[in-house]
């Protein structure tokens, strides 16, 4: 039985070729609609060159299982989501490496209400039948059909739903679509906008889906990968720039300065937003970086609650929780009336509405929160033996950590002579990388300094990795 590699902690994800080809992607539809017992399935995908082969072929594997197929073309992940909800279907699956490298490609699976599709629920069963491609041929009669159908118009009513648009003022926003799959959403909010007499202009940057990706894969995670965003946002004066990555499920936020904002300190934005609307709402967090939206939370009078990293979990626990609102410091942000998904929509559409109600601007709206909580920022670290740097790290801190926990990694929290800090060091589920984020409180110098002593550490010759 062959093995396939592609399967991660909760989505598909693989170098193309030996990894993912289209006859793993007709397995995979085979596998999913046998063990969903799926009638109706909708299928998207990303702009990659590779991917709509891959979801034709997905769409053979579905059909020949006797589901019935709703092509909804080129689109982000959250379109996905909204029209496995909105067209009542049993999955839905949508074809995308996010901010992978060029030569790779993967899937990411909901079942019905976009329920997500994880490795404690379901995705290890659908591997299996994958791996065993015991799959008969199938009569062309009992095969299932294939339909397009885009709800397009119906996805940005309810993305325009988060947001009362009369309020907006008058604001330039550059649009940075990284050449993925988040123009024709960006244009369609526009027509929207352009409509109702909406005084906000785009300005559009690498706005064309290209799969050749002639500006570098987007991830605006990446250092080297926000010039173009901050540039704009200054040349036209921009009040906020916005990019997106791949598949458009997390939005970053440049203010008006051209100044790069944490997805950390947006959570923490959105929180405090939404908690002056629902007193008492629960709100999930990560435990990457956390010191200020359990705070924001509490002022708030909401509840915070931390989950495991990672969509699937974030999600699933959302649910439980019935939680109003969820955000991860890697920039995905989660809403109860979006089907617990997550949207790289919805976020920046928040903040344009908080700067019109409150007249300030972003910077001004979330300085307060990184002089209270300054934090390193995401860096990664590939290591040549990662169990024995992360035990090197332990070893070195486990006397003087104030709190230990292992929730998704390693957390350590400290209280001593020389301030209040803690760290968060995990694998990625999705990279072979080990990811470190560092914040302390009200001391920047600390939290730079203990960074530095990590990376040390991390390494074993003082030289840090990744992203400075």
């Amino acid at each position: 039985m062959e093995r396939l590699s592609c399967f991660k902690a909760y989505d598909i994800r693989g170098r193309l070729g030996d990894e993912l080809n289209e006859t793993i992607a007709w397995r995979i539809g085979r596998a999913f609609a046998r063990y969903l017992n799926a009638q109706t399935v909708v299928v998207g995908a990303d702009m990659r060159l590779s991917s709509d082969g891959l979801k034709q072929a997905l769409a053979r594997g579905l059909m020949e299982e006797g589901c019935d197929v709703i092509d909804i073309g080129m689109v982000g992940t959250e379109e996905v989501y909204f029209a496995t909800r909105y067209l009542d279907a049993d999955g839905g699956i949508e074809v995308t490496a996010s901010h992978n490298p060029k030569d790779y490609n993967g899937m990411k699976l909901v079942r019905s209400q976009s329920r997500p599709i994880s490795g404690d629920s379901g995705l290890h069963e659908i591997r299996r039948l994958a791996e065993q491609a015991r799959f008969e041929e199938v009569p062309p009669a009992q095969m299932g059909r294939l339909r397009g159908c885009n709800p397009l118009d119906e996805y940005v009513a309810h993305l325009l739903g988060y947001v009362d648009t009369s309020v907006l003022k008058p604001m330039t926003l550059v649009m940075n679509a990284g050449n993925g799959a988040a123009g024709h959403v960006v244009d369609a909010i526009e027509s929207v906008f352009e409509r109702r007499g909406v005084p906000v202009k785009f300005v559009k940057v690498h706005h064309q889906p290209d799969g050749h990706f002639p500006n570098g894969i987007p991830n605006p995670l990446l250092p080297e990968n926000r010039a173009a965003t901050s540039e704009a946002v200054l040349a036209h004066g921009a009040q906020m720039g916005i990019a997106w990555d791949g598949d458009f499920d997390r939005c970053f936020l440049f203010d008006e300065r051209g100044r790069f904002i944490e997805g950390y300190y947006i959570v923490g934005l959105l929180a405090q937003a939404f908690l002056a609307r629902h007193p008492g709402a629960r709100i999930i967090h990560d435990p990457r970086l956390l010191w200020n939206t359990v705070e924001v939370v509490r002022q708030g009078g909401g509840v915070p609650i931390q989950s495991k990293t990672g969509h699937a979990f974030i999600k699933e626990r959302m649910r439980a929780e019935d939680a109003l609102y969820g955000g991860e410091m890697s920039a995905h942000h989660y809403f109860r009336e979006f089907g617990y998904c997550d949207s790289g929509m919805i976020p920046w559409l928040l903040v344009c509405e908080l700067i019109s109600r409150r007249g300030q601007s972003l910077a001004q709206m979330v300085e307060q929160q990184i002089r209270a909580y300054p934090s390193s920022g995401e860096i990664n670290f590939r290591l040549p033996a990662p169990a024995k740097s992360l035990n090197r790290v332990v070893q070195h801190y486990r006397h003087q950590a104030r709190e230990l926990d292992e929730t998704d990694g390693i957390s350590m929290s400290f209280d001593g002579p020389e301030g209040e800090w803690r760290f968060n060091l995990r694998s990625s589920n999705t990279e072979p990388v080990v990811r470190l984020n560092v914040e302390s409180r009200g001391d920047e110098a600390l939290m730079r300094r203990k960074t530095d002593e990590l990376k040390g550490l991390l390494t074993g010759d003082g030289q840090g990795g990744g992203n400075p």
